[in-house]
């Protein structure tokens, strides 16, 4: 078994949720690692930020890559969605 090793900060809890899909589609092996601590009060995320993701080091560049993809995907813009609940 390869050692894993911090390979990202996560910056939010959607984010976090989000690459953990993603990365386990793929069936790569990783870890989310969130800095929450409900003992005190989520202090560490405010001061560390929400957590960071751990993987083999081999899988390092995948990995940066499907998060880089993530961050430059573009969103659907309101005016082009069809699909609504208050659509007639």
């Amino acid at each position: 078994m390869e050692r894993y090793e911090k390979i990202l900060d996560l910056h939010n809890d959607v984010q976090a949720q989000l690459v953990d899909a993603i990365l386990t589609d793929e069936g790569i092996p990783h870890l989310v690692v969130s800095y929450r601590d409900p003992a005190y009060s989520s202090i560490f995320q405010v001061v560390r930020g929400w957590g960071h993701l751990e993987a083999p080091e081999s899988y390092r560049s995948q990995i940066e890559q499907i998060v880089d993809d993530l961050d430059n995907a573009e969103t659907v813009p309101d005016d082009d969605y069809e699909g609504g609940p208050f659509n007639d």
